[in-house]
Parts: structure tokens; C-alpha cells; sequence
């Protein structure tokens, strides 16, 4: 959460800090903004403990951060087996065999010549004076 916060930030802060609640009051509204803090993480506490104890034993290892989307992918699918079932998955969605195939496909047709095809190969003996000239004029 304040993992941006450079030391010239917080110099800043601490400056408007007793600039607005003045030197003689700052102590004391820092002795309640962390007892506050302090409340708030015992009332957060005590309500994950009261959530794993009313789901039962079977959560008794439940962790409220493994329902983050990134950490929940990371626990089931890359650990384990799961990374098994990612390279199914990858080698479903690879498209290369099926390309190669249909390329293949086409060379032959093409290389069978039958009625009605078109070479897919450059021509070698195609000589530049049988080329019609290019005419700036009519462009």
C-alpha cells in the first residue's frame, strides 16, 4: 500500500501533518489514528476467525488472499499437475499443425499440375523484355 511512498513524500506529509494539527496536538492524534488502525485489525480478525469456524474444519487452512484472482490461478493451475493441464491447454489452441498441413495440401496440388491449377513457383525463365512497358501517363 505504501510501497510508492519515496522519503521526500513522507517528509512532505509529516510537514502538512503539524502544519494542520500543529505540534502540540500531533502525538496525541497519533496515539489514536494507531489505536484506531489497531481496533480495525482486531475487528478483521476476529471475523476471519469467526468465518473459518463457522465454514468448519475443512476450511480451518482458509486464506481470504487465495480468493485473488491472480493468487488463486497461481495455487491451482501452475502447481502441481496443473501445469499439465496448461500445456493441453496451449497445445489445443496451437494452430501450426493444421497450417502446415493446408500448406502442404496446396503444394501438392500445385506441384501436380492438374487442369486448372496455377504454379505457386517464381518462374526462373521469365524474360524482362517480354514485360510490358510501364507508362507514367496513364496512372
Amino acid at each position: 500500500m505504501f510501497t510508492e511512498l519515496s522519503p521526500m513524500k513522507l517528509i512532505a506529509i509529516a510537514i502538512v501533518a503539524i502544519f494542520v494539527f500543529g505540534p502540540e496536538k500531533l502525538p496525541e492524534f497519533i496515539r489514536n489514528a494507531t489505536g484506531v488502525l489497531r481496533k480495525v485489525r482486531a475487528f478483521a480478525d476476529s471475523a476471519k476467525q469467526d468465518l473459518r469456524s463457522e465454514l468448519g474444519p475443512e476450511f480451518k487452512d482458509f486464506e481470504f488472499e487465495d480468493l485473488h484472482p491472480k493468487t488463486f490461478v497461481r495455487k491451482h493451475m501452475l502447481e502441481g499437475d496443473g501445469l499439465a493441464g496448461l500445456e493441453e491447454i496451449r497445445n489445443a489452441l496451437d494452430l501450426r499443425p493444421e497450417l502446415e498441413e493446408a500448406a502442404a495440401a496446396v503444394r501438392d496440388t500445385a506441384d501436380g499440375r492438374e487442369p486448372g491449377a496455377v504454379s505457386l513457383a517464381k518462374d526462373a525463365g521469365t524474360n524482362p523484355s517480354t514485360r510490358h512497358a510501364f507508362d507514367p501517363d496513364t496512372t
